[in-house]
């Protein structure tokens, strides 16, 4: 076993991790709930609205497997803080915008480094904490960051634009990456790679391209609808694209993603849970949110306060699966029941009405999909990286970000599709009112559940009991 430079400082490393995962999370909604502000402000369209969302989608999407290749070649050290770094750089420019223009030039900015972020703070990770029992307790920990940080965004955007200013909900990145950057340079070491191949060009080409034209075709389907020539262009080259990238990557000598990375059952189970969970978490914000403010009429931080319930218990339930039981059953036993509880949560908020009540009707359902969370996403991310040789941890870890990404993308477009397309029939036979959005979010939480319950069967078949490390481990220290 290698001596690691990092072991005697793993703990406080994991801090500096955490507060980078919270960072790439809490930005995807602490935005959204900045957006009517900015709107108001700087004088653009609701069509326009989606791409502040949008950019930070695209550029992140489809830049991470590269990011995660830089991390593996030129060292996870600096690819971190240069990420850390470069998206506080973004994040002050987007949050001085005087133009639209300029802030979703700065939200594509913010994508890029975050996709040298992500895959880099991962990788750290799975290469720092070697031993079992401590992998779990640190996977715990980031597992649990990665399923709360939005409803941790929702409740510091509202805070900061009702006593501040929406431009604080950019600027607040800042405060974390600056301060994580500094103990960054002086806990962590550069590790130089082993070997440095050479970075395979043609298949960062291919597989950027084809995960923009998904997660392109995704917005335009949500704006446009799946039928739009448009969508339908990028979400066909999207297809071929990505076949391509496959056959590339079976061919040349360094290959951007080894396919091995992919296809052991445990971890390719793994990216398949964290991209439903992915799906199905876009869909319980989004929809809740819509459903608490404009139905109940909550404030931005009454809704992120009225979400706390479901943090506590995914991080409860992550960290205490990942340090008890994880070592011992292997993910099998868990993801699977994670999926059935998130699904059974997601049947009993189709319940709501406009007259329901958050304590009665709400509440059960967040905290049962909270529970479901924590043991789909704490053991996937820790089995998604589990037993990968060293030199590929950074694309292992970007496949990870990448999985919940697409996943996102994906449950957004065709759950928002359905909400529209349920809320339009409602008002075409029974006339506009309230009732109208609320059988909209009824039928995507409806979806949701049958997203779940296909992720139940999906993964009790492919994950695997035991907690065995997979083949081609043998560079990584936790085969010791």
């Amino acid at each position: 076993m290698t001596h690691d430079p990092h072991y005697e400082k793993r703990w406080l490393i994991l801090g500096v991790i955490a507060i980078a995962q919270l960072l790439v999370v809490l930005d995807v909604t602490i935005v959204n709930i900045a957006l009517p502000s900015a709107q108001a402000d700087l004088g653009f369209s609701d069509d326009q609205r989606q791409w502040v969302v949008t950019a930070y989608a695209l550029a992140f999407g489809s830049l991470l497997l590269l990011g995660g290749r830089i991390a593996d070649l030129f060292g996870r050290k600096w690819t971190f803080i240069g990420g850390l770094l470069g998206f506080a750089g973004a994040s002050a420019l987007g949050g001085a915008a005087q133009s639209f223009g300029l802030l979703v030039g700065a939200r594509a900015l913010q994508g890029v480094f975050a996709a040298m972020l992500a895959p880099a703070a991962l990788s750290l990770l799975a290469t720092t904490f070697t031993d079992p029992a401590e992998r779990g307790k640190a996977f715990g920990v980031y597992g649990a960051i990665a399923g709360a940080g939005s409803a941790f965004g929702l409740l510091l955007g509202g805070a900061l634009t009702e006593v501040l200013d929406w431009r604080w909900c950019l600027y607040v990145s800042i405060l974390f990456a600056v301060p994580a950057a500094i103990a960054g340079l002086r806990l962590l070491h550069h590790v130089p790679a082993s070997s440095r191949p050479r970075l395979d060009v043609p298949g960062t080409l291919v597989v950027s391209a084809g995960l923009f034209a998904l997660v392109y075709g995704m917005a335009r389907a949500e704006s446009d609808g799946w039928g739009d020539p448009v969508t339908l262009a990028f979400l066909g080259s999207s297809a071929v694209l990505l076949v391509a990238f496959v056959a590339l990557q079976r061919r040349v000598a360094h290959p951007l993603l080894p396919l091995h990375v992919v296809t052991d059952r445990n971890r390719g189970g793994s990216f398949l849970a964290i991209a439903t969970a992915g799906a199905g978490m876009f869909g319980v914000f989004l929809f809740l949110t819509f459903f608490m403010q404009s139905t109940k009429g909550f404030s931005p931080f009454e809704t992120g306060l009225a979400f706390l319930p479901m943090t506590a218990a995914i991080m409860l339930t992550a960290t205490l699966v990942n340090t008890r039981v994880l070592a011992r059953t292997g993910p099998r036993p868990l993801v699977p029941t994670g999926m059935v509880l998130a699904a059974v949560g997601m049947v009993l908020l189709t319940r709501i009405g406009v007259d329901s009540a958050y304590a009665a009707d709400v509440l059960p359902s967040l905290l049962l999909i909270g529970v479901g969370f924590g043991l789909i996403v704490a053991p996937s991310f820790a089995t998604a990286t589990l037993g990968v040789a060293r030199q590929d941890s950074g694309v292992a870890s970007a496949m990870v970000n990448t999985s919940q990404q697409v996943g996102g993308s994906i449950g957004t477009a065709l759950l928002s599709t359905l909400a529209v397309s349920a809320a339009t029939d409602y008002v075409a036979t029974h006339g506009p009112s309230a009732q109208a959005a609320v059988e909209g979010y009824v039928t995507a939480f409806w979806w949701a559940a049958a997203i779940f319950a296909v992720g139940a069967i999906v993964t009790g078949a492919l994950l695997r009991s035991d907690a065995r490390v997979p083949a081609h481990a043998a560079a990584e220290p936790v085969a010791a």
